[in-house]
């Protein structure tokens, strides 16, 4: 039998076996991928053909028990991940470990795992895992500023002026060495400014450092011709992109050992942050996607500022120790206290700016941070694979400067869950605790909650106002977003009360 296929590009396809189905339409990202049925996608024109998974190789999960979701009392986790996670999920009841091989129903996985394992891998309707198949499309550097330049010059030309200025809360930023002549073009112009050069794809301020002069650029560059990276290190060159806009690192993963160049991004320093104390610091800040199609995300109330040790100033540009706030950075300064740690709690950082500024600036920043986050994840929204076994615990780094305007430096796919202090490991365990609430594995909610435990959604396919009924997008109305960053973390009343109710619907008739 003749299982060739001409798709609309004019291509020829010649198949295995015969297609039960052939799918026309937009594909999000070339990536292959396993569904109820083989799915092999045809890269240059999105045509989708679908098989029987009948005699194929692939790893499934989920699929022992039988049951429907809303019905599991017992959950099969996985993780390797050994901090407050792994505390996390052994307290909570229902959920028990499986190692090595075993089935599992919520794997907390690392992203080496996804990229290696997700296309290969079958997953049951309940199934979750922690990422999204190419969450790098906004936790990586360089693709996060391409991403959020294509959706302003996108709202630009849709809605105009005024609503593509709300994108503008990221520094002028480039990509190198890519993009180094026009990086050297806009040098020039702003002579004796200063800029940061960092890594794509690294954290924890590794490889950051800061420069004025075109000359310690030059240096760099010659630094890193004929560098070969790591296997864990490396990181895509140049990226192809397909017509959606997504980036497709697959096609040069081949080639890691191949490629010359580490990719940075220059990005223009902010030269004149908020200062508490006479010290630098930013705001970690934690933003849960359950979907992005439709785009459904929740926002934490607790959070931290996290400090430099050292009072600031731009005269030593080589100190790490003034101008990175990292923890991993910090906790390596002579001054550094590990009991006390280099952190404030949200909420105590929010008094503070009221008790400066007073309530309306306090307001209007952290208004302008939730449009940061929406606006951030609305510029990935038609490229990330919107997958349902998929969800992902994004940790944004916000700087404030001194007019109390906030900047998006980057945003973590796998913020740290290890603790510097007991305050911190009880903000992070009641993080993850009331993340697992909101997936929801055991199937108690009715998805029509506007606040789970510490967590208020803030979009659910359009803004999520705190009033109860329908969202008021006249502008005529006192619509109020469903936000309270920084604000009364009362979770564990706000989840007896929850879950109590949940137990009333359930047991009422009809």
């Amino acid at each position: 039998m003749d299982n060739s296929f001409r798709c609309r590009g004019n291509e020829t396809h010649s198949l295995s076996r015969a297609p039960v189905a052939v799918w026309f339409g937009p594909m999000p990202c070339r990536d292959r991928r396993l569904s109820r049925e083989g799915r092999w996608v045809c890269k240059t024109n999105y045509i989708i053909f679908l098989f029987s998974l009948q005699n194929q190789s692939y790893k499934a999960h989920g699929l022992s028990k039988g049951k429907e979701r809303e019905q599991r009392t017992l959950i099969r986790f996985k993780t390797t991940l050994m901090n407050t996670l792994m505390d996390v999920l052994r307290h909570r009841p229902g959920w028990v470990e499986v190692k090595d091989e075993g089935e599992w129903d919520f794997y907390w996985c690392d992203v080496s795992w996804l990229r290696e394992n997700f296309d290969h891998t079958y997953m049951d309707e309940h199934v979750r895992i922690s990422h999204f198949r190419n969450h790098y499309e906004l936790t990586r550097k360089n693709y996060m500023v391409k991403n959020l330049k294509r959706f302003r010059k996108m709202l630009e030309r849709e809605a105009g002026k005024v609503e593509a200025a709300k994108c503008d809360f990221f520094p002028k930023t480039f990509e190198m060495p890519c993009e180094y002549h026009l990086f050297v073009e806009e040098f020039r112009k702003n002579p004796g400014i200063t800029w940061i050069m960092k890594p794509v794809a690294r954290s924890q301020g590794k490889g950051i450092f800061l420069f004025r002069k075109l000359k310690d650029i030059m240096d760099w560059r010659k630094g890193t011709v004929g560098k070969k990276l790591t296997i864990v290190e490396a990181q895509p060159a140049r990226a192809n992109t397909n017509p959606s806009g997504s980036h497709d690192p697959r096609s040069s993963d081949d080639q890691k050992d191949e490629i010359p160049v580490e990719n940075y991004v220059a990005q223009r320093y902010v030269e004149n942050p908020y200062l508490i104390g006479g010290r630098k610091f930013d705001l970690r800040v934690y933003v849960l996607v359950m979907s992005y199609i439709p785009l459904r995300a929740w926002l934490y109330r607790d959070g931290f500022a996290r400090f430099s040790n050292t009072r600031f100033t731009l005269n030593s540009i080589d100190d790490h120790y003034v101008h990175l706030t990292n923890v991993a950075v910090q906790k390596t300064s002579p001054d550094y206290h590990p009991k006390k740690g280099c952190k404030w709690m949200l909420q105590r950082f929010r008094q503070y700016l009221a008790s400066k500024h007073g309530p309306e600036a306090v307001v209007t920043l952290f208004s302008d941070m939730d449009n940061i986050f929406i606006k951030s994840l609305q510029s990935v929204q038609k490229v990330i694979i919107s997958d349902k076994h998929c969800f992902e615990l994004y940790g944004y780094d916000i700087l404030i400067d001194q007019d109390l305007k906030p900047w998006l430096l980057e945003v973590n796919a796998s913020p740290s869950l290890t603790a510097s202090s007991q305050e911190d490991y009880e903000l992070k365990t009641c993080l993850l605790e009331d993340t697992l609430h909101v997936v929801d594995m055991e199937g108690r909610l009715t998805g029509r909650e506007k606040r789970v435990g510490g967590f208020d959604l803030m979009w659910n396919d359009g803004p999520v106002s705190r009033e109860e009924g329908p969202s008021d997008l006249t502008g005529l109305g006192n619509f109020v977003t469903n936000t309270r960053l920084g604000c009364v973390n009362d979770r564990k009343e706000q989840l007896r009360q929850l879950f109590r109710s949940l137990q009333v619907q359930k047991k009422a008739p009809g």
